[in-house]
């Protein structure tokens, strides 16, 4: 994410240039994404060729989108070692995705989602590992699903900062917009933060699975609040920024 000049003022805009690990032949690929002063990109993906060969069989996977790659990384990163049978898999809902077609649960919030998922495994992954394997605190017997809980995350900030809008409408989206400013990463960051903000109030909540809403509520107000905060100049700041484990 950036900040340019548009008519009438700042605009934000949106640009990331990815790269993930490739599974077998060690293929690479790329993509950007840009808009300005909308939410366009959401659920937008470049097209993408990619050859790339399977361990078990040697055949080759062609023509693989940015949001199929995507969550090849992202297995990868969070079970190492454990081949994955297929982009539609039973295996998907040990993730804490709803079914066996991840696709399916973040089509409605768009491609960044599962980026965000992807930033998250891939720079504090002990964090990620905590959450998804659910390694602190007391549980519940009705835990909340990992990957949906990260989706409506990436929903929440986007409504929270405004960036529907383009240009920020609250304190709160003035202030984001001065973080990214100074870090194109702020929109990534904040989101593991809030990740491991929301499972901090789950836990301080003794909550189930249907106590979600009012844990997400719990979670922005406190988001906000840090945000707010004088000291708050960057994300570093954050008080909650510390509970981030790389």
């Amino acid at each position: 994410m950036r900040v340019v000049d548009g008519k009438g003022g700042l605009l934000v805009a949106v640009r990331r240039l990815s790269q993930w690990p490739a599974r077998g032949s060690g293929c690479h690929s790329s993509h950007a994404e840009v808009v300005t002063g909308s939410t366009a990109w959401l659920g937008r993906g470049l097209a993408c060729v990619c050859a790339q060969r399977r361990e078990n069989d040697g055949r080759l996977l062609l023509n693989l989108s940015p949001s199929q790659e995507a969550l090849w990384a992202l297995w990868y990163y969070a079970y190492p070692g454990v081949e994955l049978h297929g982009l539609i898999s039973n295996q998907w809902k040990e993730m804490g995705w709803q079914g066996k077609d991840p696709s399916t649960d973040f089509r409605w919030c768009g491609f960044i989602s599962l980026e965000n998922l992807l930033f998250f495994a891939k720079n504090y992954p002990k964090s990620f590992h905590a959450l998804l394997q659910k390694q602190e605190g007391v549980r519940a017997m009705w835990e909340y699903p990992f990957s949906v809980a990260g989706v409506n995350i990436t929903f929440m900030l986007i409504q929270m900062f405004d960036l529907q809008a383009g240009r920020p409408r609250s304190m709160v989206g003035a202030i984001f917009l001065k973080l990214l400013l100074e870090n194109e990463r702020a929109f990534d960051m904040l989101y593991c933060i809030t990740f491991k903000m929301m499972d901090q109030q789950w836990l301080a909540m003794h909550a189930s699975y249907m106590d979600f809403n009012l844990v997400m509520k719990s979670t922005r107000r406190q988001l906000e609040r840090e945000l707010l905060l004088e000291d708050t100049q960057r994300i570093e700041d954050m008080p909650s920024y510390r509970l981030l484990k790389r």
